[in-house]
């Protein structure tokens, strides 16, 4: 952490308002975070870490500004937090968010369907005005690991160069390899050929960590790692590492049912995951990894 000073005088320099307090918050697996209360009334969320990682959080901004585009576009009522400043204090990297107060209101089945609603409202909103490629602008970051995002024709294609096979050429850099993983590359594209993916912008990341519902009601979506891909990595994904409750399920598909086949994807969409996971973390996730692999290929023969 930097020294106070040089974080109240940045604060400060970004907002236009004195510092009072800053308060650890929990949760969060990469960087530290914060509620800040400032003298104009103001309470702010931070997020804080090395300075090398500035680019991290300046991908993270992007991605939520993306996305709050796409909420509005849609006509969704999800909340996205919202970048108000965005530096290195000294020798730390800050990210300022508007403050949501996240909370379980009285009918959360209700409040989870309508997340769930609107995730599919802002899916369909962010394909106004594509250009039909899949990926993004930017590389950016899944969790802290390293997300490829060159733009792809061809959504089986993309899939299997920049998420699958770069988590695989990852791991072979360290030394890992993993049988049949070279086959699984080759079939993938073929596997998703029938499958008419439409180019959304995707949150990337969607697992139960990264969404909460609001106490005065409502739901909000946070920690992207976005591009355009297929709006079903955001639901497979949905489905892995706890899961969301089965109204948030019942309330995308009521207000934009899936395309066929939806269920036998979700395992092919996961693996990416799972290989993030055995990169920066290791253990058990490599006999995940390899599990699946084996599992897709006899399934998908």
């Amino acid at each position: 952490m930097s020294s106070p000073q040089a974080f109240s005088d940045w604060i400060e320099a970004t907002t236009g308002a004195r510092l009072l307090s800053r308060s650890a918050v929990g949760g969060g697996c990469i960087h530290s975070a914060w509620r800040l209360t400032l003298a104009n009334g103001q309470t702010l969320f931070a997020k804080t870490n090395r300075a090398a990682l500035l680019p991290v959080l300046e991908a993270e901004a992007q991605g939520l500004e993306a996305l709050a585009q796409a909420v509005e576009l849609g006509g969704s009522r999800l909340a996205i937090p919202q970048p108000s400043g965005l530096g290195l204090a000294g020798p730390e990297a800050v990210l300022l968010l508007n403050w949501l107060e996240l909370g379980t209101p009285t009918d959360s089945a209700q409040a989870w369907g309508a997340l769930g609603a609107g995730l599919a409202r802002m899916h369909r909103g962010s394909l106004q005005g594509h250009d039909g490629r899949f990926g993004w602008e930017r590389d950016n970051f899944i969790g802290s690991g390293p997300q490829t995002n060159r733009w792809g024709e061809s959504w089986g294609h993309f899939f299997a160069e920049e998420r699958l096979g770069a988590q695989l050429r990852w791991a072979a850099a360290s030394g890992k390899t993993l049988d049949g993983a070279e086959e699984l590359l080759e079939r993938v594209p073929l596997w998703l050929a029938e499958h008419h993916a439409e180019p959304a912008l995707v949150h990337g990341d969607l697992w139960s960590g990264n969404a909460a519902l609001l106490q005065a009601g409502g739901g909000s979506i946070f920690d992207p790692a976005v591009y355009r891909g297929d709006r079903e990595v955001d639901l497979a994904m949905a489905q892995l590492f706890g899961g969301f409750p089965r109204s948030f399920f019942a309330g995308y598909e009521q207000e934009w049912p899936l395309e066929a086949g939806h269920r036998r994807r979700v395992e092919l969409y996961n693996l990416y995951h799972l290989l993030n996971h055995a990169n920066l973390f290791g253990g058990g996730y490599w006999q995940q990894s390899a599990a699946s692999i084996t599992a897709l290929l006899r399934e998908w023969h």
